[in-house]
């Protein structure tokens, strides 16, 4: 598959560090203004770097644009005249409708928005798909390079901003969590580098045991919390914190958010 990345910033250099490791393309044109966060995949084969958007659309089929929701508008209006209808277009930017998309570069052209997370970067991204008319035929060429960096789910769009919070901004709530149980462990004895290993291999455990045995979450508590033990003492103690109340608020903070900067 050729593929083009239009924008290279965080969240384009973490696609392309993902594509690249799991070899999922056999062109990889890789273009901004400013490309320093891609620079050192120059020599990479069939990788090419490069500030000019027109060359590397032209040498794709799928099309990834990786921008802000803020100026992705001007830079697909500045390429529309040489996307094809034998591209895929793809779009990262959070809030940014494939409608909006269709008026600048027409309803005859297969879109697909797209939100990943920064773990595309290592191969373990959750991403969300959604597409338009044509884009949905194209769907599964989308779910076959986006499965190559984690796993894919198909959604309606009215979901992508739901998506977008639980997905992309959840990864920082996860860290948040994970950040928490460090100082936790450090506060009872643990070196900084000591807590940090235990936690994360903690989380990493519990995401994949729910994984693999696809038990339903509280069984696998239930598991753990022994009756008057020292698991439901701490689980109270949090819940009456309001741990799980705060998550839910925060959540739906962020999606707020979002709906507030896509009326803007």
């Amino acid at each position: 598959m050729k593929i083009a990345i239009i924008g290279t910033g965080n969240l384009g250099s973490a696609i392309a560090k993902g594509l690249i490791k799991n070899k999922a393309f056999t062109s990889l044109y890789l273009s901004d203004k400013n490309t320093h966060q891609v620079d050192v995949y120059k020599d990479t084969k069939n990788v090419t770097i490069t500030n000019n958007n027109s060359l590397a659309i032209e040498a794709a089929e799928v099309v990834i644009f990786a921008l802000q929701p803020k100026i992705i508008a001007t830079v697909i209006e500045e390429l529309s005249s040489i996307i094809t209808e034998n591209h895929i277009v793809m779009s990262v930017a959070a809030g940014f409708e494939i409608s909006a998309i269709e008026r600048i570069v027409g309803t005859n052209k297969s879109v697909i928005r797209v939100m990943p997370n920064t773990a595309i970067s290592i191969g373990k991204s959750m991403t969300c798909l959604s597409g338009n008319a044509n884009g949905e035929a194209k769907m599964e060429v989308a779910k076959t390079i986006f499965n190559e960096l984690g796993t894919t789910l198909e959604i309606p769009e009215s979901q992508m901003q739901a998506a977008t919070v639980i997905c992309s901004s959840g990864i920082a709530f996860w860290m948040r969590l994970v950040r928490a149980t460090t100082q936790g462990a450090i506060q009872l004895g643990f070196e900084a580098e000591e807590a940090d290993k235990i936690a994360l291999q903690t989380c990493l455990g519990a995401a994949s045991l729910l994984q693999e045995t696809d038990n339903h979450i509280e069984a696998e508590i239930d598991r753990v919390t022994t009756p008057g033990g020292c698991t439901i003492e701490g689980l109270n103690a949090m819940e009456a914190k309001g741990m799980s109340t705060a998550l839910v608020q925060g959540i739906t903070a962020s999606f707020e958010k979002l709906n507030q900067l896509k009326k803007n």
